[in-house]
């Protein structure tokens, strides 16, 4: 949440950077909201200020035998009454403000490129070659059906739409990827991993900023008010909330596997086909908790271990900056790393995607309380960078024909050759080729015959139905 403090300071430089974003706000209402509060605040002060010198009147009074008269007992009970009203008043108005602001995304920084949309996002740099095929590959949907890896039709049949179900080798891949990564990022990137739970209070999804303005994407159980995370993003930025930090204890670096859940509201009809955009997906998630001076930093730091991934699985992949009106809600500077998805024949977008959140106002001293969407922080503003999913979620299936042979069989990079060994994938990838076979949904689970794959399998399939990386810094 932005701070009243810097919005009142500078209000012409809020309204300004809120157009770049394309959001009108609603700064003239908010500055009139908070004048009237502190306005109310105020007045209840001079009266207890009065209360307090007549109740000391009155009882100096009273200790040389002398009695308040009726009139001034009248009067002291008018002022009490006039207190609770400004109090109560404050206090509504202060809801007001807060509500306003939450409503308010997050400030771009100056070194975003501007822009009204998609159009106008900057290409940073890519990494390794398109490939080129002398037939056409495959879209997921299909290929993924046809090795028995996908069943999209027991998916719906369990849940409804937008949810999926994955057998054998499909199964052990996206398991033995969420390892990968996780060893990856705590063994060679610094990382100490987290395990989260996966239903959080309210509070923990205002902090983080999906609520209020996302609720509608989020699942809840409303009789204990406690709901399903959309990203690990939420209970990682609340998990230090409240909390004192010492200086010497940042940076703290943190990744955490976890379920995501969203309802999509937003994405309907869009990206209906395949595992693009879906219910529940897996991801893992980078997050850095860091002082400001960092934060630069820390963001190149994330970039640099979220491009790792992509390279060692051999991805041809593009760094992009969004320019200032497609930033998500909470995002300072954002950069998107998309993978190139041959059977979609496109850029698939937010594969990996960082974001930094910088809240406007002065630093703080240390130590560091880590007060979350506080909208007058005692301590340093809470300030994240994370890459993940843009809104709605992509898995990004597409690469799952990336590399597909004319044989029929994918092929892959050799980093989940060992992958495939390290995790008992072996011998479900040893049997024979399937080109042709019928789709999953026509046979049995417990029949269905094991992944067909040559010893140089996977070319896009992992990058395709792999759990998402995601990153997070908390600038404080």
């Amino acid at each position: 949440m932005l701070s009243i403090d810097q919005i009142r300071r500078d209000p012409d430089a809020i309204r300004q950077a809120l157009e770049a974003r394309g959001e009108a706000g609603s700064i003239d209402q908010l500055l009139q909201l908070d004048g009237q509060r502190r306005q109310a605040i105020t007045q209840a002060d001079d009266l207890r200020s009065q209360r307090n010198r007549v109740s000391r009147e009155v009882g100096l009074a009273r200790s040389e035998g002398e009695e308040p008269s009726p009139q001034v007992i009248e009067e002291m009970r008018r002022v009490g009454d006039e207190i609770q009203r400004l109090e109560q008043e404050a206090q509504d108005l202060e809801q007001q403000t807060n509500t306003i602001l939450l409503d308010l995304p997050n400030l771009p920084l100056p070194d975003v490129p501007p822009g009204e949309g998609e159009e106008d996002n900057v290409e940073v740099r890519r990494w390794g070659d398109v490939p080129a095929f002398d037939f056409t590959p495959l879209p997921h949907w299909d290929l993924g059906e046809q090795l028995g890896i996908i069943d999209f039709q027991r998916g719906v049949k369990l849940s409804g739409s937008r949810f999926f179900t994955m057998f054998g080798a499909g199964a052990k891949l996206e398991r033995a990827l969420i390892s990968w990564m996780l060893d990856l990022h705590t063994r060679e990137h610094g990382y100490t991993e987290v395990m989260l739970p996966l239903i959080v209070k309210q509070e923990s999804l205002v902090g983080s900023g999906n609520l209020p303005k996302f609720a509608e994407n989020l699942y809840r159980d409303e009789e204990d008010d406690l709901w399903l995370i959309p990203t690990a993003e939420a209970p990682l930025t609340n998990l230090h909330r409240d909390e004192i930090l010492a200086p010497d204890t940042l940076p703290l670096d943190y990744v955490a596997y976890t379920p995501c859940f969203r309802r999509e509201k937003a994405a309907a009809g869009r990206d209906t086909r395949g595992i693009k955009r879906v219910h529940q997906f897996d991801k893992v998630e980078m997050y850095k908790l860091v002082p400001p001076d960092d934060s630069e930093d820390a963001l190149q730091r994330l970039l640099a271990d979220a491009e790792d991934v992509c390279r060692r699985l051999e991805l041809p992949y593009r760094v992009i900056q969004l320019c200032a009106g497609d930033l998500g809600f909470p995002s300072a500077k954002t950069y998107d790393i998309e993978a190139w998805a041959a059977g979609c024949r496109e850029w698939a977008r937010s594969q990996l995607l960082l974001q930094l959140h910088r809240l406007p106002g002065p630093p703080q001293p240390h130590p560091l309380p880590c007060r979350p969407g506080s909208a007058a922080p005692t301590g340093p503003h809470v300030k994240r960078l994370r890459p993940g999913p843009a809104p709605g979620g992509h898995r990004h299936p597409g690469k799952l024909s990336a590399g597909r042979r004319l044989g029929g069989s994918p092929r892959g990079p050799a980093p989940l050759h060992r992958l495939r060994r390290n995790h008992g994938l072996a011998p479900a990838l040893t049997a024979a080729n399937r080109e042709g076979m019928p789709p999953a949904h026509s046979r049995s689970p417990s029949t269905s015959p094991v992944m067909p794959l040559s010893s140089s399998w996977i070319a896009a399939a992992p990058s395709g139905w792999s759990p998402l990386m995601c990153s997070g810094v908390m600038e404080m």
